[in-house]
């Protein structure tokens, strides 16, 4: 902490003549502080500024005469012990803490199910907004949709949320049981219903807070695609797609942000009170660990942590991390957890070893069981060599997802892995790591889609097999026709993600064997691998061809 001090302090006599302003005179200044996919790193590190680091930064911009909204775009209440064996609670307690105004949701707040999420959102002293999440029966609006907040000099600024659509199939489906989300045009209405409601009341400025992302797999529902069918958003605040938009992105007349992921960096975006009384743009960026605090931040004479809140989180994080750090284990080798180049566009050596845990407890279950599937977007986090503690491996595969075990016919399982990539070579979540089979898909044929699947934001494959060659499953050649028994993660047995093919088997013929994920990884690496992950998975081996 004195190192980051004195790189500060140093920051600051350089860029002293770009500093808007340091002497505690932000009067007229009203900025907007965000995250997004903080997912559970909510203590403060050197690679994460945490809840300790926002809350201070808000208290710091306060000090100086700014008027500031603290807004975060949602998946803030799952992805590390320190929230998920709370079941969320946690995150929320945390929020208030660090003083959050509003929020929207993401999808992995459904994670310990919709009857969960709403007893927490009761903690909540901060607006949960969404306009987008319904229930069902009866349509009616869970949360609220939209916000008004009043400025020292009782100017009105609008916060409206939106949910992705992609909940119906990137939640386990029994975990959303009773909600509806609007989508595509349905969602552009409802968001522009509350534009005009917020303009009707003499906002000055209207935000959204929205969970969508910008990635091509989510189309039609994307951020960009939202804003350019609706009018009246001035910013637009991103989450779900982890993407880091240093500088903001000028979408029409929208200006939409984000941070990243994990609270590695803080969002800004800074306006000042015209003589019309209007509020014109500034600046945005991101406070982060590179660049250190931007100039309408910087001050050596201004804490950059909350010591307070950063102890009460550490003790937390510390009495989780002593119950779980007992070594259940060892590798050798390192084990890649990287999105892409990584678990989501191609087979590594922890998706070869996640889904070998997979298929061997499937096979405790069932000796017919010859295939195991996790899906790439379930592995979250490496594992290092040296020991391996069940903190580590609830930080690779955190969602608490149990295995299942169901029989489908050869053709249902190529639909299944025609429709798991087909974004490839482009990440997707759905992307398999296999064990039990080999497979080929050649990513220079284009995708065409069929018939969308019931309930789901995705569509069947129009030719299965036409992507997508199996090879080899249990050590024999493929067949179409033939009846196998396959394990995976309940979440995709469910079908759960592009995994729709699964939901019939596993819902007339399949069994969840209650057994967690990260428990069948200890398991097989206790009784198959002599408790050593060694050199066999040191590269990827071979399961899963991609032409380019």
């Amino acid at each position: 902490m004195l190192k980051l001090r004195t790189y500060i302090t140093a920051l600051i006599i350089v860029l002293s003549l770009a500093v808007i302003t340091l002497a505690g005179e932000l009067d007229g200044y009203l900025v907007i502080l965000h995250s997004n996919d903080v997912h559970g790193r909510a203590y403060t590190t050197d690679q994460f500024f945490g809840y300790a680091g926002i809350k201070q930064a808000k208290e710091n911009l306060i000090s100086q005469g700014a008027d500031v909204l603290l807004l975060d775009a949602g998946d803030f209440s799952q992805g590390t012990p320190i929230v998920n064996l709370s079941q969320g609670a946690n995150a929320f307690d945390f929020m208030n803490l660090a003083g959050y105004d509003a929020s929207t949701l993401g999808n992995h707040e459904f994670d310990w199910g919709s009857d969960n999420l709403f007893k927490n959102a009761e903690r909540a002293k901060f607006k949960i907004l969404c306009c987008n999440i319904l229930r069902v029966p009866g349509d009616e609006l869970i949360f609220e949709p939209r916000n008004i907040f009043t400025l020292k000099n009782g100017d009105k600024i609008g916060v409206f949320g939106l949910e992705t659509p992609e909940c119906a199939t990137k939640v386990h489906p029994d975990k959303s049981k009773g909600v509806r989300f609007l989508g595509e045009k349905d969602m552009y209405n409802a968001a522009q219903t509350q534009i005009a409601e917020l303009r009707q009341n003499d906002c000055k400025l209207v935000i959204a807070l929205g969970h969508l992302g910008d990635s091509d797999e989510t189309a039609p529902n994307r951020s960009i695609d939202l804003i350019a069918n609706t009018r009246g958003i001035d910013l637009f605040i991103d989450g779900h797609s982890h993407t880091r938009i240093p500088n903001g992105s000028k979408e029409g007349k929208t200006l939409r942000v984000s941070t990243g992921e994990f609270s590695k960096a803080i969002g800004y975006v800074a306006y000042k009170l015209n003589k019309d009384g209007n509020y014109d743009f500034v600046k945005c960026g991101l406070f982060d660990k590179d660049n250190i605090f931007a100039p309408i931040m910087a001050s050596a004479n201004l804490p950059m942590v909350d010591e307070e809140l950063k102890a009460h989180i550490d003790n937390i994080n510390e009495e989780i991390v002593k119950e779980l750090s007992k070594p259940t284990g060892k590798t050798l080798v390192e084990l890649n957890g990287e999105r892409n180049p990584g678990n989501r566009t191609e087979e590594t050596n922890l998706g070869d070893f996640v889904a070998d845990a997979i298929l061997w407890e499937g096979q405790q279950c069932d000796k017919d069981v010859v295939v195991g599937i996790a899906n790439g977007g379930s592995i979250r986090a490496g594992l290092k060599k040296g020991d391996i503690s069940m903190i580590d491996l609830k930080t690779c595969c955190p969602y608490g997802n149990t295995v299942c075990v169901l029989a489908v016919k050869g053709s249902e399982l190529l639909e299944a892995m025609e429709t798991a990539t087909y974004t490839s070579p482009d990440e997707l979540g759905a992307f398999p790591q296999v064990s039990g089979m080999e497979m080929t898909v050649d990513t220079t044929v284009p995708w065409v889609p069929g018939e969308q699947y019931p309930d789901s934001t995705y569509y069947a494959p129009k030719a299965p097999g036409s992507r997508v060659t199996i090879t080899s499953v249990g050590g024999k050649p493929f067949d179409p026709e033939a009846i196998y028994k396959i394990a995976t993660a309940d979440f995709l047995a469910a079908g759960g993600d592009t995994y729709y093919a699964f939901k019939y088997g596993f819902r007339t013929a399949g069994e969840n064997t209650g057994i967690l994920v990260e428990d069948a990884m200890v398991e097989y690496t206790t009784n198959v691998l002599g408790g050593v992950i060694d050199e066999k998975y040191a590269e990827p081996q071979g399961r899963i061809k991609i032409i380019k």
